[in-house]
């Protein structure tokens, strides 16, 4: 992915093939699927089981964070272990876990699953608590198997990220990141988060703002550097920018790399692949399908009608 890693390091997969278990406590060997990308203080992973050579899933404790969970199909069970207790959970399609790496997690996984993870880290995590108003003492919780259509919606989004780790935009990939947890530090951290703050973006820092992201049209600027730029939270930023111009920071890049495939294709005969580079996006496939949504015509046939 642009402007962060999709894969782990060398160190940890040796680590990992050495113990037989992944980065998450997963037997590698029962693993069908199993897809990872990482940012500046998340990592989002894909991991399914068939339900064959059924296995515990164990970590020690550790500083690393919260594990979210959110289950892309119905029918999975699992026994988690606390202390010397344990209970039986049924996860639906779109329900989810929280668990904190502090935590000495066991679990015995009774059927197969797919799930989306996202790991976030105990930094990240202290600066949405920070950005949202609220202490830092109380931990995320909630029943594991719990509905939530809101963190489905934005986990979902994610999906085509993970399946093209290597061409995902970093900015597509930070904003959906950044709202999944300023929703999770607001409905499971036990605690009020403070109202929006008001106001809005000056023009100064909206033109700010828009001068990075179209100097980054290949996406790899962060709302982390914008945000900072503009002297706002995150999750502010995001909110007073929609707020601004009606898109979120990555949909108005998109129009902006339409609006320059427009003159281009105009303006010279440059092959269609081509166009799509010099504009920023993927691929020319990912060209036309965001072209054709946002014009109702393709590329080829755009030009045609000129």
């Amino acid at each position: 992915m642009n402007g962060a890693q999709s894969h782990a390091t060398e160190p940890q997969d040796a680590a990992r093939h050495a113990s037989g278990r992944d980065s998450l406590g997963c037997a590698l060997d029962a693993l069908c699927e199993g897809q990872e990308l990482s940012g500046n203080g998340f990592v989002i992973y894909r991991k399914s089981h068939d339900g064959s050579e059924l296995r515990q899933v164990e970590t020690p404790p550790s500083d690393r964070g919260v594990l979210v969970g959110l289950s892309l199909s119905g029918g999975h069970r699992r026994r988690i272990f606390t202390g010397n207790r344990s209970a039986t959970y049924d996860f639906a399609a779109d329900s989810c876990y929280i668990r904190p790496f502090a935590d000495d997690y066991r679990a015995d996984i009774e059927t197969g699953f797919e799930f989306l993870l996202l790991e976030v880290s105990q930094a990240a995590l202290h600066r949405t608590c920070a950005e949202s108003g609220v202490a830092l003492a109380d931990a995320l919780s909630t029943t594991p198997g719990a509905s939530d259509p809101v963190l489905a919606h934005l986990g979902r989004a994610l999906l085509p990220a993970l399946a093209h780790a290597a061409s995902a935009s970093a900015l597509f990939v930070e904003q959906v990141v950044c709202a999944m947890q300023t929703h999770l530090v607001a409905r499971y951290h036990g605690a009020t988060a403070r109202a929006a703050r008001g106001g809005g973006l000056s023009d100064l820092q909206l033109r700010r703002a828009q001068e990075l992201l179209a100097a980054g049209m290949d996406g790899t600027v962060l709302i982390a550097d914008i945000a900072a730029a503009c002297n706002v939270s995150r999750s502010y930023f995001i909110r007073a920018f929609r707020q601004a111009t009606g898109a979120t920071p990555y949909q108005w890049l998109l129009a902006r790399r339409v609006e320059q495939a427009r003159a281009l294709l105009t303006r010279s005969a440059m092959p269609l692949a081509d166009v799509a580079i010099q504009c920023g996006f993927s691929d020319q496939s990912h060209m036309t399908r965001t072209f054709a949504r946002l014009t109702g015509s393709t590329p080829g046939a755009w030009r045609r009608s000129r």
